[in-house]
């Protein structure tokens, strides 16, 4: 483990992002992070990205994806969580994220921003030789997954199952297993439960009540799929016209 525990100290003012329920419970008692896979799941709005975003600013990251340790741009402006969020890091997260900066290991994959990341940085030293523009979107991700995300060093994903089909997801699990194998660590915030079921990972649900641990089981995620491959009439009677 490198990141053990998020926390945001101090009061937090009544704005936007602090009003947010799960940034609220990062105020109040915190998160401790228990496995070297944890997965944010939630409705859009919930805070899943927004503290994402946050942990990529206080591990030196640009919170608009990318590598640390790098200088081919600039990092702009923390967000306002990530001004004031608390990591917690071990031993080998200080090593392995503050240390010689050559030496930093994670990566921000943020599949909103991904292919403008490639345009800057496709062919450099250290990144990816392949074309994204020349690929798909699918192919486009995996090239980036293959090259930036391996063995130890922090590995922060937005969505990763953007571009990717149901058996491409099974592929990532796959990767997931492997990095946390080799003593990485993953922060992934998701929409898929697919990606969440894979075994042994943490399992963060962010609601109106704040973070709570949650099994797969028992996600409101996999449950409305559940429903809806079962009686896709059952939910689509409330959004189609007569």
């Amino acid at each position: 483990m490198l990141l053990s525990r998020l926390r945001v100290p101090g009061r937090v003012p009544e704005e936007w992002p602090f009003t947010l329920p799960a940034v609220r419970h990062l105020a109040g008692r915190g998160v401790r992070l228990t496995a070297p896979v944890a997965f944010l799941v939630g409705e859009n709005g919930s805070g899943k990205s927004t503290i994402v975003e946050a942990i990529a600013d206080v591990c030196g990251v640009n919170a608009q994806g990318g590598k640390a340790g790098t200088k081919y741009a600039s990092r702009g402006p923390a967000t306002p969580l990530g001004r004031v969020i608390d990591a917690e890091l071990t031993a080998a997260g200080l090593r392995l994220l503050h240390g010689p900066r050559l030496r930093r290991r994670a990566f921000f994959f943020r599949a909103e921003t991904l292919f403008t990341l490639g345009q800057n940085v496709s062919g450099r030293y250290g990144f990816w030789e392949d074309d994204l523009t020349e690929q798909s979107h699918g192919e486009g991700f995996f090239t980036v997954l293959d090259r930036m995300v391996s063995g130890p060093g922090l590995y922060l994903m937005d969505e990763p199952e953007a571009a990717l089909s149901f058996t491409s997801c099974l592929r990532l699990i796959g990767l997931m297993d492997q990095v946390a194998r080799d003593g990485g660590q993953i922060i992934c915030a998701t929409h898929s439960p697919i990606l969440a079921g894979l075994p042994g990972a943490q399992i963060l649900e962010l609601d109106d009540e704040g973070i709570r641990t949650a099994e797969w089981e028992g996600l409101q995620l996999v449950d409305h799929w559940r429903r809806y491959l079962a009686r896709p009439d059952f939910y689509l009677r409330h959004v189609l016209s007569d």
